[in-house]
């Protein structure tokens, strides 16, 4: 069987999470890879309808998805996991998961300064934050706690989707896992 992982891209919301999700899951199909993308807005649809953003129901919805993502790689899929997950230590049980598994988890940073993220604006969420139609944004006012010691850090300003993608799929190249 071939070996799974988990690859989990946190960063603010409209930092390019899923649009690098996207081109590396097509990056890794191409090389016969077997890959899921847990997008964090079809998670909260489908697995977590009913959740709030509170801190416990933000961490019931990262638990959630990392037990997802976890069976899926176990079983030899690459999971592509693009969620905000503010919290590091909701990240950090998560990864004590697949650790105690013997399963591959690699954490991915997608940089992106919210001054950046707010321009890009992909979902209104700050245009709709800036208007005080809503309120608990990420990064805004609502905690985001950066990863401390990621196993990549992607300024996705910086560079094109491809080449983010790229990056992560040569740590994973590095590491045995594409």
């Amino acid at each position: 069987m071939t070996t799974g992982a988990t690859v989990w891209l946190t960063g603010l919301p409209s930092a390019g999470k899923t649009t690098i999700a996207h081109e590396l899951a097509a990056r890794l199909r191409e090389r016969g890879r077997r890959v899921e993308v847990l997008d964090g807005d079809e998670i909260r649809e489908f697995l977590s309808a009913g959740l709030g953003f509170t801190r416990e129901d933000r961490h019931t919805n990262v638990q959630r998805i990392g037990f997802v993502a976890e069976l899926l790689a176990r079983n030899g899929v690459t999971a592509l996991v693009p969620v905000i997950a503010p919290y590091a230590d909701s990240r950090d049980a998560v990864r004590k998961r697949h650790a105690a598994n013997g399963t591959a988890y690699v954490e991915v940073h997608v940089a992106t300064p919210v001054e950046v993220c707010s321009v890009r604006d992909v979902k209104g969420l700050y245009a709709r934050q800036a208007a005080g139609e809503l309120t608990g944004l990420t990064g805004v006012d609502d905690p985001y706690e950066e990863p401390e010691t990621p196993d990549l850090r992607i300024e996705s300003q910086n560079q094109t989707v491809q080449e983010s993608a790229a990056s992560v799929y040569a740590l994973l190249s590095e590491r045995g896992l594409a």
